[in-house]
């Protein structure tokens, strides 16, 4: 045993953030929760913004609530945050404007693009899906047709968790797999995607040099070590995407697919070398980077949220049930009965979910759900046998067979749609770990720190610190006969 390493993973989503203590024997992970804090959006006049001065206090505060716990010494800290989102900085290192929220994208900001690169040349520099409105690419470029004030004096872009670590450590850098989400890294070059930079007249000047998962960059300014009665621990650029971090976290072996389970689902595979062919382009897979250097083409699928505005709705009327009871209802309905296609455009909006349900079932000659266990169960088995789909597509791009499913993220306590999961791909499918960005998190900064040697002996310390759970398939002529039914919508 080696002396015990002490970590910090700062874990953002869009609606909450965490301060998580990892504690590293050499063996296992321990993970305490320091500080919990909501995270939303604000609206002013008209754009979307974060609330970066807060959200920087709340980091001080899990830094404080290290302290207090009388934990010792800190090795190391990180930060990872959902992807796409930027703040500016001047030429004296301030804040230049509020950053903004990719919330604000609309369907005019890719038009403006491709009206000058088109989305096959777009897709083929980088690799993502050019369908997705509030990628940065699009932000930047709504900002330079305004004539934005703040994109005018910018001296350095610094994507969320790297600036958040430069207010923590006064050093600028940019984290490759977090670079990946932005449409403005080109993988075949490995570099920024310079060629779309120019032909857009983006300010070349405030692309900052990538650098690889893993990077300890600086640490604890003096004023914040002195202020919070901490040490000057090291800060570790991990997997600052928190998607890279919670794929970094699965304990898989051999050939299988990942899927990480929220209000959203990315289902995608690992790889070393990108999907760039128009097959790739046509299944709408992104290629965003792994901790360990490479990538992981990935399909985005509306996930858990159809479930959570149905339930928004349920409230309004009265039924205040809990996710359990949702659960429970659901199972009690009967099975395979209607089929939505998730990604259906009426889908994304917000508002009147179950009465488009309703509508998608009526126009397709289905039953329709009325109850709340048909509209869950119905919501669930959709999303089931979209990941068939999806897996079937990584199967296509990648010419192999994909053997098992490894789900990670707050949608594995929804035991019901693990076993779906499992009964629609007709492959095993294994959920676990929970908290996977704050794991991965954790075990690349461990790995930063000489304690891990390397991505398998990372994935051993994770099958060592936490319980998996499989689900073995009951694949039926039920299950293939709504998956044909699918097939007929998504086309």
């Amino acid at each position: 045993m080696g002396k015990m390493r002490n970590m910090i993973a700062f874990d953002l989503g869009a609606s909450n953030g965490r301060a998580i203590l990892g504690q590293f024997d050499g063996e296992k992970l321990t993970m305490t929760e320091l500080h919990r804090f909501e995270n939303n959006y604000v609206e002013m006049n008209g754009v979307f913004y974060w609330d970066t001065p807060y959200l920087y206090s709340q980091l001080k505060q899990g830094l404080l609530a290290f302290r207090k716990g009388g934990y010792g010494e800190l090795d190391s800290f990180s930060i990872d945050t959902w992807g796409v989102d930027y703040g500016l900085l001047d030429k004296n290192g301030h804040l230049a404007g509020v950053p903004r929220s990719y919330r604000l994208g609309v369907q005019a900001d890719i038009d403006a693009v491709t009206e000058k690169i088109p989305a096959a040349a777009l897709y083929g520099r980088s690799g993502i899906d050019t369908g997705l409105t509030f990628n940065t690419l699009y932000q930047l470029y709504r900002r330079k047709r305004e004539g934005d004030a703040a994109l005018e004096i910018a001296d350095k872009l610094l994507l969320t968790p790297d600036l958040l670590g430069y207010f923590l450590t006064g050093e600028a850098g940019t984290e490759y797999t977090i670079a990946t989400t932005t449409q403005l890294y080109n993988p075949t070059t490995r570099d920024w995607d310079w060629e779309t930079i120019r032909e857009l007249g983006l300010p070349e000047h405030i692309f900052t040099p990538i650098q690889p998962s893993g990077t300890i960059r600086g640490c604890l300014r003096p004023e914040i070590c002195q202020e919070l009665g901490v040490n000057p621990a090291a800060f570790v650029a991990v997997g600052s995407h928190d998607t890279a971090s919670s794929v970094a976290a699965i304990p898989g072996r051999g050939s299988f697919a990942f899927c990480s389970s929220g209000t959203f689902s990315l289902v995608g595979v690992e790889t070393d070398r990108p999907y760039l062919g128009t097959q790739a382009a046509a299944e709408g897979f992104s290629n965003e980077g792994t901790v360990q250097g490479g990538f992981r083409p990935l399909k985005n699928i509306i996930g858990l949220w159809i479930v959570q505005e149905c339930r928004r709705e349920w409230q309004k009327a009265g039924h205040n049930l809990s996710w359990d009871e949702i659960v429970g209802e659901a199972k009690k309905a009967p099975a395979l009965r209607s089929i939505i296609d998730t990604d259906s455009p009426e889908f994304y909006a917000g508002g009147g979910m179950i009465g488009k349900m309703q509508d998608f079932c009526r126009r397709t000659g289905q039953d329709v759900p009325e109850t709340v266990g048909e509209v869950a169960r119905c919501a669930y088995e959709s999303l089931a046998l979209k990941y068939r789909a999806a897996v079937e597509g990584l199967e296509k791009v990648k010419g192999e067979k994909i053997d098992a499913m490894n789900i990670v993220g707050g949608g594995i306590n929804n035991r019901l749609l693990n076993q779906m999961a499992a009964d629609a791909i007709g492959r095993p499918v294994v959920t676990g770990p929970v908290e996977g960005a704050a794991m991965g998190n954790l075990l690349t900064q461990a790995m930063a720190l000489g304690e891990i040697d390397g991505m398998a002996a990372l994935r051993e310390v994770v099958r060592a610190s936490v319980e998996v759970d499989t689900w073995e398939p009951h694949h039926t002529e039920e299950w293939e006969r709504a998956y044909e039914k699918l097939r007929t919508f998504m086309k």
